[in-house]
């Protein structure tokens, strides 16, 4: 199936140029393994950030500065080879090409009727907050809102709401403009990696009632 769903160029610049904080880059970077589109298009940016900073004074840096940005940026390039749609997410958290791989995660906790999450542990420095989110096939999640932004990639199965189709790979991206009500597709669960930044805001009258009692 072919990815759909990606993010902006301004949002693929900024990752190129390490502007996101670790959550958000994080998703980014998921997002990428998986579709060669945009990893084409970062491969681009980074050619063009090259020939620019060729063009600049450079001030100089110690060995050990230059060997550790080097080890960051090869621990955190996803390379070419597309991850297989559909792999176990287990197998996801070990994956030699995963970025998820290079991050401790908690153990499953269920948050809602069918919805399980499992935190995965990032620098707090842009308060984001990053976890996987499992749903039971045809689980029909809250419709929410956002008082930031939250960045989703699909890992396995798939759901849509009121913007689309979103399968293995896509990237979904909502911010306080945005109102949804997403729902798992009905031949399998679905596993997301999120980025939260802010808080979640349920709509209507019962989720209005509810709402003191949903932690995300």
């Amino acid at each position: 199936m072919t990815i759909a769903h990606h993010p902006s160029e301004e949002t693929l610049v900024d990752y190129v140029a390490g502007a996101l904080d670790e959550g958000n880059s994080l998703v980014i970077a998921t997002h990428i393994s998986r579709c060669t589109e945009c990893q084409e298009t970062v491969r681009d940016l980074r050619i063009i950030a090259g020939a620019v900073l060729e063009t600049c004074a450079t001030e100089a840096i110690s060995n050990g500065s230059r060997a550790a940005s080097l080890a960051r940026l090869d621990a955190a390039d996803p390379g070419t080879d597309r991850l297989p749609y559909g792999s176990p997410v287990n197998s996801l958290l070990s994956a030699p090409r995963e970025p998820l791989a290079l991050y401790d995660h908690g153990a499953w906790r269920h948050i809602g009727p069918g919805v399980q999450r499992c935190d995965i542990e990032v620098a707090e420095d842009g308060g984001t907050r990053v976890f996987l989110l499992k749903a039971s096939a045809g689980t029909r999640l809250p419709e929410h809102r956002h008082t930031g932004t939250e960045w989703t990639c699909v890992l396995t199965g798939a759901f849509t709401h009121e913007h689309g189709y979103f399968g293995p790979g896509d990237f979904d991206e909502a911010d306080a403009s945005v109102d949804h009500h997403p729902i798992v597709e009905s031949d399998g669960e679905c596993t997301c990696l999120v980025a939260l930044n802010g808080q979640i805001e349920l709509s209507g009258w019962f989720g209005r009632l509810i709402q003191p009692f949903v932690r995300f």
